[in-house]
């Protein structure tokens, strides 16, 4: 009679193993990457009352006849379906889709998780932040980036080039001078004090002192005492002593002090920098400590040559600026401009300038940028060159404005381009290319060409480049696509190939009827780079991006993926480790042996489906109220057996 009490008693029992495993569940509802769990119960052993008997001639067989012993658990399993992605915008927040796992170490043991939840520590080792345990790579090797090492230069190899080159002459253009930097009006760097005069009270016979720095130069000290010993500095004391740091002036405002630079432009700078505590001199007459810059714009008619920023010391009336050049008919040109006696003003030197010219106009545009432009179209002469005097007082840096060509008389016949292009060591040059038509056909000559004070172009010009009747090209010329260059500092020249695209085709340059538009698409060199970025791709390198534009796998990340995942030994924190139902962790990258693909910036989610949960516990609490009602219900039966002696 009972047996029925201990069938009730392990029914009780997985159904409260069973509730242990929904509450588990429920309580890592919002835990990253956890698997929930399922129970399955199996019966347990049957008492036989009569063993089964097969039929004979007179009666049939019949079937064995047994009372179940109760229930037991057969298996606690893990689900390990994917769990949801959530975004979290973080690099190394990794998530992966797939049956894969991270592989992590403590130097001892290996373990396995589904969240990464990843970062650098000081050695720049990639670690679990939970626990600090190292990521393994695929060769079950920590992972550690260098994020220090600068990404090495590169010299420009090749380069391509694409646009049209008309097919058309329509004849020669007016030729063009343009200055390379448009001349400005600059204004000077000014502080004004913030504390009103005219005294200042201080102890008796104290020094006060600041520093003042001028175009990010050395400091100056200046240092203001109180020699009448009356416990007071003037403002106009103070402003005397200001006055006579080098490259600034100080005069009294009002009642506020106001130094100005004596240069002008945005390169001047003036900086103050508080004395000690308590005798510092900026904090008395609350002079600002932040730097200031003087500023430029474009020069108008009115702007006197000695405001120009490139105007290292003013012109004295008398002095001397020489124009020398030559007209579009090669005629020299040799005249000197007299400062005060030709006139002060920019407008005026342009006006000199301009009548100098018989075939030309000299003026500036809206930039401020020298133009002379010849009167007739074609090839030219042109040259307009501006120096100081030697005997003069006053000087500029005329080169800041010195004039090129960049309008050629030759007109569409000639068609200039220039791209960046690098040395070994990693510094930036300017090539310039022209395509120059050929007297007879539709041939052109490619000629390459790079400034003096950087280096000189050794191979000769790309001759010949052919194109067909529909705008193809045919050919790279006689002496093959390449140019030769001899940077300042090398010893042997850097070879660049030209690609002008694939013959008969129209993926390059072309040889069409419309506007010249010939132009470098892309060049292959580059200088040294910091890294400025990090990112982790869908196989789990971890990608560099640096300053120069280049990107460098600085290491990957392992995936280790098993014959039996639902074999591995849960550890907690999010981790298993191998058991002998697992099999070992095949290693290996995303993507491959199943191991799924990685997602950065992410995080996986727990897998745990909230309702079917629910659902569960409910069945479990009925389960478990139908086995406690069996004990009750035999136990009224035992009371009745009792009472009847």
């Amino acid at each position: 009679m009972t047996s029925s009490l201990f069938a009730a008693l392990s029914g009780m029992r997985v159904h409260q193993q069973w509730i242990d495993v929904i509450g588990n569940n429920l309580a890592n509802l919002n835990t990253p990457g956890f698997k929930s769990s399922r129970v399955t119960f199996a019966d347990s052993l049957s008492q036989t009352q009569r063993h089964a008997s097969g039929p004979s001639t007179g009666t049939g067989g019949r079937n064995p006849m047994q009372i179940g012993l109760g229930v037991l658990v057969s298996s606690i399993d893990r689900l390990f379906m994917q769990g949801a992605l959530t975004t979290t915008g973080r690099v190394f927040d990794l998530a992966l889709e797939g049956k894969g796992f991270f592989a992590l170490s403590d130097g001892a043991q290996r373990y396995f998780s589904r969240v990464g939840t990843f970062g650098l520590d000081s050695q720049q080792n990639l670690v679990d932040q939970g626990t600090g345990f190292k990521v393994l790579n695929a060769q079950g090797q920590p992972v550690t980036l260098d994020v220090a090492s600068l990404f090495p230069p590169k010299g420009t190899e090749s380069m391509t080039i694409a646009g049209n080159l008309p097919a058309v002459v329509t004849g020669p253009l007016a030729e063009v001078l343009t200055g390379s930097s448009g001349l400005t009006d600059g204004s000077p760097a000014v502080l004004v004090s913030g504390t009103p005069g005219p005294n200042f009270a201080v102890p008796v016979g104290s020094s006060f002192a600041m520093e003042i720095s001028v175009n990010n130069a050395a400091a100056e000290l200046v240092t203001v005492t109180d020699g009448d010993l009356d416990g007071t500095l003037t403002i106009t004391e103070i402003a005397a002593a200001i006055d006579s740091v080098t490259g600034v002036t100080a005069v009294v405002n009002g009642a506020l002090i106001e130094v100005t630079s004596t240069g002008t432009g945005n390169a001047v700078s003036l900086k103050v920098n508080g004395g000690p505590a308590g005798t510092d001199l900026a904090s008395l007459i609350g002079m600002p400590l932040t730097q200031v810059n003087g500023s430029e714009s474009p020069v108008d008619a009115t702007t006197d040559l000695n405001d120009l920023p490139a105007n290292s010391v003013d012109y004295q009336v008398g002095d001397r600026i020489n124009i020398v050049g030559e007209d579009t008919d090669g005629a020299a040109i040799n005249a000197a401009f007299v400062y005060g006696v030709d006139g002060t003003t920019v407008n005026d030197l342009v006006a000199f300038a301009d009548g100098l010219f018989a075939d030309a106009t000299v003026s500036l545009n809206a930039s401020g940028q020298f133009v002379v432009e010849a009167a007739t179209a074609g090839e030219a002469e042109l040259l307009l060159e501006i120096s100081d005097d030697a005997a003069a007082i006053g000087g500029t840096q005329w080169s800041t404005y010195a004039t090129a060509v960049t309008t050629n008389g030759t007109g569409p016949d000639e068609v200039t381009t220039s791209t960046e292009v690098f040395d070994s060591a990693g510094t930036s040059h300017t090539l310039t290319l022209t395509f120059e038509r050929q007297p007879f056909g539709t041939g052109w000559t490619l000629t390459a060409s790079l400034p003096e004070s950087e280096g000189s172009v050794v191979s000769p010009p790309i001759t010949d480049i052919q194109f067909n009747e529909d705008g193809s090209p045919i050919g790279l010329g006689s002496v093959g696509a390449e140019v030769q260059v001899l940077f300042d500092g090398q010893q042997s020249p850097s070879v660049m190939m030209i690609d002008l695209g694939s013959d008969f085709g129209f993926d390059g340059l072309t040889q069409f009827g419309g506007i010249a538009s010939a132009y470098v698409t892309s060049q292959d060199g580059y200088g040294d780079g910091e890294l400025s970025n990090l990112a982790v791709d869908a196989n789990g390198n971890v990608e560099g991006f640096y300053t120069n534009g280049q990107i460098r796998t600085l290491g990957d990340i392992g995936i280790a993926t098993f014959a039996n995942r639902e074999g591995l030994s849960d550890v907690g924190r999010n981790m298993w480790i191998e058991s002998v139902n697992s099999g070992a962790a095949n290693l290996g990258t995303a993507g491959a042996n199943s191991a799924g693909s990685l997602v950065s910036g992410a995080l996986e989610g727990s897998n745990v489906d909230t309702a079917e949960q629910f659902v569960r516990l409910i069945e479990a609490q009925r389960g478990f109220q139908a086995n406690a009602r069996i004990i009750s219900t035999q136990d009224e039966i035992l009371a009745e057996v009792v009472n009847l002696i």
